[in-house]
């Protein structure tokens, strides 16, 4: 299975009698899989089988699915429910006594959500409309398989990338290997040049010279940092061949190579090799912000 993003878009289309639909499903990134259902009135009832689709393709993303209905003219039409009419004119005559306020307008009151109602579809029998819903289903189906192609798809790239920035990490961590190990004759030089600067000549013994280095040298030691930056090089590229959906893995992978970074960074007694720390922050970074995407 190759490298899943949660990003996509697909959508599906159908019909049965005078109905026709269409499914607008679209993915981004989320911790878990969630998702939204926007649906015309009198469809609630597919919400469970939809959620049923969702969770069978896909393990992380927030989705939305949007379910657009168009009739035959004449289908349906709008009438005033009377109940809900009552209800919002004695509110509001309530309100004016007890205010002073002016009397809500009729527009006003019309514009109410559920006073003016559409007409549901008319349908023979309970059979005709399960027989609706399951092609609707369908169809969302069908929206659905597309939406986890283009993920494939989008994961494809991603892997791409991934595997870009894997190389990039492995190249700097070499080149830090390197900088790393001229430190010591570094730190050496730069001892020996600011006791000659400070004190006469010969006062600091050539023993006590070197006990200095060696502790300096101890406190800047990075190769512990630079072998587990190796071996999360390696665990990184394991989980992008794996074939799983390794989204979460991933960017606990980059809290770690950040967590060695910084560590890096502040052991560094060299410039070249804190140039090289930062290089691979910036790398860890992008790294991180493309393993959000993931599944």
């Amino acid at each position: 299975m190759p490298l899943v993003s949660m990003t996509g878009f697909a959508e599906s289309h159908g019909s049965r009698d005078e109905a026709h639909w269409r499914w607008e499903v679209r993915s981004v990134n989320g911790r878990g899989l969630e998702l939204r259902l926007r649906l015309p009135p009198g469809f609630d009832g597919i919400e469970p089988a939809a959620r049923v689709l969702a969770g069978t393709r896909f393990k992380r993303g927030n989705l939305q699915a949007t379910l657009t209905l168009e009739t035959t003219t004449g289908q349906r039409g709008l009438r005033i429910d009377a109940t809900a009419l009552a209800s919002a004119v004695k509110i509001a005559k309530e309100i004016a006594q007890e205010t002073g306020l002016r009397p809500a307008s009729i527009d006003g009151i019309l514009a109410l959500k559920g006073i003016i109602v559409q007409d549901e579809i008319a349908e023979s029998d309970t059979h005709e409309r399960a027989a609706r819903d399951a092609a609707i289903l369908e169809s969302l189906a069908g929206a659905f398989d597309a939406l986890a192609r283009a993920r494939t798809g989008e994961g494809a790239k991603l892997a791409v990338v991934l595997e870009t920035q894997m190389g990039d990490i492995a190249r700097l961590i070499e080149s830090a290997g390197r900088a790393a190990a001229a430190q010591p004759a570094a730190l050496r030089a730069r001892l020996t040049q600011q006791i000659s600067d400070l004190i006469a000549p010969g006062v600091v013994s050539p023993e006590r010279l070197a006990q200095e280095v060696a502790l300096l040298a101890v406190r800047a030691d990075v190769r512990e940092e630079l072998d587990r930056l190796a071996a999360h090089v390696s665990e990184a590229k394991a989980l992008l061949a794996s074939g799983e959906a390794v989204g979460r893995r991933l960017d606990f992978l980059a809290q770690e190579f950040n967590r060695e970074v910084n560590t890096l960074c502040s052991k560094s007694a060299d410039i070249a090799l804190t140039r090289l720390g930062l290089e691979l922050k910036a790398v860890v970074d992008q790294f991180r912000e493309q393993a959000q995407n993931v599944e």
